[in-house]
C-alpha cells in the first residue's frame, strides 16, 4: 500500500488547493492595491478582476474531481492525528460548504462587494450613509441567500459566523453578551471615573507623518515582525493581509495630533502579521498552513495592542526611544504616559476605544447584524438604531454617520459575522498571555528589556505552528489548559483599570 503522502488522490488535492491558494492571494494582491494605491477611475476595471479571480477560485474548488479525490481519501481512512487527516477533515468542510453556492453568486457578491468599497470610502469621507446603503443592501441580499443556501440550525446569522469561527453559534454569543455586558458597563463607569483626572488632551501635539513611521516599523520589527517578507503601507482603514509565504501587508492611517493612533493600530495589525509569519510555510495552500479562526487571529492582535503595548514594561523600554522620534515626550513622564494610553472614556470610534469599553461596541455591531440578517432590520435604518443602541450603551449623542455607522470597512467587505471575533479575540488574548506569563516566568523582565522573542515563541509552539490541526476550543483548551473563560478577562480588566 502506498504512502499517505504520495497517495494519488491526496495529492491531487493538494496541488488544486495549492492551485487555489496561486488564485486567492493574486485576489488578495489586488483588494490590496485597491486599498492603497490604486487610482480611483480602475475602481471598475478592479471589480471585475476581483470577480473574476473569486468566480475561478470557487469553480477550481468545486470541480467533480475535488469531491471524488475527497471520498477517496476519506475511504482510505488516515490516522486522526496525521496531517493527511486534517487536511481531509478541513477540505471537506470547506467543500460541502462552497458547493452549496452556484459560481454565479459567488462571482455577483466578488463584483459588488468591491463597487461597495469605494462607495463606502466615499460615503465616509462625506458622512453621508446614503452614498453607502444601496450598495449594502446588495451585499445583505448576497449574504442572506448565502446563509439560506448554507443552512443553519436557529438563526440564518450562524450560517455566517461559522466562516469566521467554525462552530459558533447566534446564541451561544447572546448569552456571552448578556453576561459580559452588564459587567463590562459596571467596570467602564468606575474606570472612567478613575480617568477623569488624566487630561483628555496630554498627548496631543505635533508629530509628523514620517517620524511616525519610522517609529512604528522600528517597533514592528522589534515585536519579530519580519520586513524582508512584509511592509506597512497607508490607508482609510487599517488591515493586515497574508498573500502568501513571505509576503504580508500592514497598514495603518495618521493623525498628526496623536501618534498613538497609528503605533497601536501598527501593533494590532503586526499581531495579525505574525501569526501570518508564523504559519509553517511548508504547508502552505493546505488547510495546515492556514489560519484556524478570526476569533485566534485576533487573539493575536488584541495580545500585542494590549496585553503588551499597553503595558508599563512596554512604555519603559519604549518611552525614551519615542521621545528621540517625537521630542515633545520628553516632558512626558512615564505615569502620565501610561495613564494616557490606559486612560478609559466612553468614545465613538471602535479601532481607537480603551480595552474597557471596547466589547460593547462589539456588542452593538453583533446586535445589527442579527437584526439585518434575521430580517427585523432594513438597511435604510441602520444609522436610526446605531445611534439609539450607541445612547443606550455609551450614553453619547452620536455626532455624524463617518463616527457612527459608517467607520468600520467590514460591512463594505460582506463581512457580516465578522465582528463578534473580535470579543473572542480579547477573552482568548488575556488567556494565552495568562499561560504564557505562567510559562515564563522571566517574561516580565524579558519585555522590560525589549525581548520579546520568548513571547514570540510560546506563541508559535501554542498557537501559529499547528495551522487548522484543533478548532478554535481545542486549540485554546490545548494552548492553556482550559476553554475560553471570560472571567479571566474580567478579572484582568478589573485589575488593571479599577
Amino acid at each position: 500500500m502506498s504512502e499517505p503522502h504520495s497517495f494519488a488522490p491526496y495529492q491531487n488535492l493538494v496541488q488544486i488547493t495549492r492551485e487555489l491558494s496561486f488564485l486567492n492571494s493574486t485576489g488578495s494582491v489586488l483588494s490590496w492595491d485597491q486599498e492603497t494605491y490604486m487610482p480611483p477611475k480602475a475602481a471598475d476595471f478592479r471589480a471585475e478582476q476581483l470577480a473574476y479571480f473569486g468566480a475561478s477560485a470557487h469553480r477550481l474548488f468545486t470541480a467533480p474531481e475535488v469531491g471524488d479525490s475527497l471520498k477517496a481519501c476519506e475511504d482510505k481512512e488516515f490516522a486522526v492525528d496525521t496531517v493527511e487527516a486534517v487536511n481531509i477533515r478541513n477540505w471537506r468542510w470547506e467543500y460541502d460548504r462552497n458547493t452549496k453556492l452556484s459560481t454565479a453568486l459567488v462571482e455577483a457578491f466578488e463584483r459588488d462587494r468591491s463597487h461597495a468599497h469605494h462607495a463606502w470610502i466615499e460615503a465616509r469621507k462625506k458622512s453621508d450613509y446614503s452614498i453607502f446603503s444601496p450598495h449594502f443592501a446588495k451585499l445583505l441580499e448576497h449574504r442572506r441567500c448565502m446563509a439560506d443556501l448554507w443552512g443553519y440550525e436557529d438563526s440564518p446569522y450562524d450560517a455566517l459566523l461559522t466562516g469566521y469561527e467554525r462552530g459558533a453559534k447566534t446564541r451561544d454569543l447572546r448569552n456571552l453578551f448578556s453576561d459580559l455586558g452588564p459587567a463590562v458597563s459596571l467596570l467602564v463607569t468606575e474606570a472612567a471615573e478613575r480617568s477623569k483626572s488624566v487630561p483628555a488632551d496630554l498627548l496631543l501635539g505635533h508629530y509628523p507623518v514620517a517620524a511616525q513611521q519610522a517609529f512604528n516599523r522600528e517597533v514592528a520589527e522589534v515585536l519579530g515582525f519580519d520586513f524582508g517578507a512584509g511592509r506597512i503601507d497607508t490607508t482609510t482603514h487599517p488591515f493586515c493581509s497574508g498573500m502568501g509565504p513571505n509576503d504580508c501587508r500592514l497598514t495603518t492611517r495618521y493623525n498628526e495630533t496623536d501618534f498613538t493612533s497609528s503605533l497601536y493600530g501598527v501593533m494590532h495589525e503586526t499581531g495579525h502579521g505574525l501569526y501570518d509569519q508564523g504559519l509553517l510555510k511548508e504547508y502552505y495552500g493546505t488547510p495546515m498552513g492556514d489560519a484556524v479562526s478570526l476569533g485566534i487571529h485576533e487573539s493575536q492582535s488584541r495580545l500585542w495592542e494590549n496585553k503588551v503595548g499597553r503595558s508599563r514594561s512596554f512604555w519603559e523600554y519604549w518611552h525614551p526611544r519615542a521621545a528621540k522620534y517625537f521630542p515633545e515626550l520628553k516632558k512626558i513622564s512615564l505615569e502620565n504616559l501610561l495613564a494616557c494610553v490606559n486612560r478609559v472614556e466612553r468614545s465613538f470610534v471602535r479601532v481607537e476605544a480603551d480595552e474597557v469599553s471596547y466589547d460593547l461596541h462589539i456588542m452593538l455591531r453583533f446586535q445589527i447584524e442579527v437584526l439585518l440578517i434575521e430580517g427585523d432590520l432594513e438597511v435604510k435604518d441602520v444609522p436610526e438604531i446605531w445611534n439609539n443602541l450607541f445612547l443606550q450603551l455609551f450614553n453619547l449623542e452620536v455626532p455624524d454617520d463617518a463616527r457612527g455607522c459608517l467607520q468600520d470597512i467590514h460591512w463594505s467587505m460582506g463581512g457580516l459575522g465578522y465582528f463578534a471575533t473580535y470579543t473572542l479575540g480579547n477573552l482568548n488574548s488575556t488567556q494565552l498571555f495568562r499561560k504564557a506569563t505562567s510559562d515564563l516566568p522571566g517574561l516580565g523582565k524579558d519585555l522590560a528589556a525589549g525581548n520579546y522573542a520568548s513571547l514570540l515563541t510560546w506563541l508559535r509552539e501554542n498557537v501559529h505552528r499547528h495551522g487548522q490541526r484543533y478548532d478554535s476550543p481545542d486549540l485554546i483548551l490545548k494552548a492553556t489548559g482550559e476553554t475560553t473563560q471570560a472571567g479571566y478577562h474580567l478579572e484582568y480588566l478589573h485589575g488593571k483599570f479599577c
